[in-house]
């Protein structure tokens, strides 16, 4: 599985109630996600240059206890289904010193080109394909790890 994403929060992430704005998770899921491409070798950018769009189809978020300004967040992101059209992320957002769950979430992405039509990325981009698919199964390996040790 994929090394979690890190960050401390920002004041400016803040709401009247001194927690953070829970439209800053999304941005969190985001930053999250892009980072896990670039561990499994596809930079955002690199994706886009050969022509790729990843468009969020949808966001789910269940928060769980709030995120206050300072804290360190670690967000575990994984693929949780895969096809060559379109693909699905989990997360979970935790903080770092005390491993308190804050939220858990989902996304759901497709490829498209510039023009925003769908792409097969197994037949037009076969090497983008394989690597997507090579992440995908380590997450499912390391999940079922995971849930034979508990």
């Amino acid at each position: 599985m994929i090394e979690p994403y890190e960050r401390k929060t920002n004041y400016y992430e803040t709401d009247q109630m001194a927690i953070i704005h829970h439209s800053n998770y999304v941005r969190y899921l985001e930053e999250a996600r892009l980072y896990y491409m670039e561990q499994f070798g596809l930079p955002y950018r690199y994706v886009e240059e050969q022509g790729i769009l990843i468009p969020v189809l949808g966001v789910s978020v269940e928060y769980k206890k709030s995120i206050v300004y300072g804290d360190t967040i670690v967000v575990q992101q994984w693929i949780d289904s895969f096809s060559p059209v379109k693909f699905s992320m989990c997360y979970e957002i935790r903080n770092k010193e005390t491993g308190e769950l804050h939220a858990t979430a989902t996304s759901k992405h497709c490829f498209v080109d510039k023009n925003l039509s769908p792409i097969r990325l197994r037949k037009g981009y076969p090497q983008i394909y394989e690597k997507f698919k090579s992440a995908a199964e380590q997450d499912r390996e390391a999940l079922d790890r995971r849930k034979k040790e508990q």
